[in-house]
């Protein structure tokens, strides 16, 4: 029997509560409700991160649950908000951690799916983040999932922590549905995103070809 998956959440602003951190819940919620285990790394958890300092030998206590909770997730959801027509320093902070794992038998999100979340005011902030976010997992050698989540905020977008439009709501739950479906596919069948290393090695070390 495949053990339920096991879903990392990261994603927010500085102001507890926000947009973007109730939309990675909402996402995070259908996870949980689709039998995954879930954790979330919010705002106030991404605040307290210092920048990442490549080769530090300390480590804040958020830091390194951050980087195992990865480590031994089965599946990742990134939401940003749109600032300025890409994704926010604090994420992006959150983000750059994960070069801990880049010696790891599992090599950064390699062979996981990553569902990806955008707020903003605008459409076109939406439309260029999540562009963005998906060349980042790209790069970290994730699996976007085929739905991205373009949510356009709006004062009335959540009322008490709930979300008052019917299509976010859809759009988000898809997100953390699509996510838990391909990692438990990954869990039964491990081949199914399977690299060489020794193939991605060689790679990395001749990107020219």
């Amino acid at each position: 029997m495949i053990a339920n998956p096991f879903i990392v959440g990261i994603g927010g602003t500085t102001n507890p509560g926000s947009s973007t951190e109730r939309a990675l819940t909402v996402a995070l919620d259908a996870a949980r409700e689709a039998g995954a285990q879930v954790r979330q790394f919010g705002g106030p958890s991404l605040a307290s991160l210092p920048h990442y300092a490549p080769g530090a030998v300390e480590r804040s206590d958020v830091a390194r649950e951050l980087v195992a909770a990865v480590r031994a997730a089965d599946g990742v959801i990134i939401a940003s908000p749109g600032y300025h027509g890409s994704i926010s320093g604090l994420v992006k902070n959150a983000i750059d951690y994960l070069e801990e794992t880049a010696r790891d038998q599992r090599v950064y999100l390699d062979g996981m799916p990553v569902g990806l979340i955008v707020t903003a005011y605008g459409w076109q902030a939406t439309g260029s983040t999540l562009s963005t976010l998906r060349s980042i997992v790209h790069a970290l050698r994730g699996w976007p999932t085929p739905l991205g989540a373009a949510i356009k905020t709006t004062p009335s977008l959540f009322v008490d922590g709930t979300c008052t439009d019917q299509a976010a709501i859809n759009q988000l739950r898809l997100v953390g549905n699509q996510v838990v479906e391909f990692a438990r596919l990954r869990l039964r069948t491990p081949s199914v995103t399977a690299t060489g290393s020794g193939e991605a090695e060689e790679r990395d070390a001749n990107p020219c070809q």
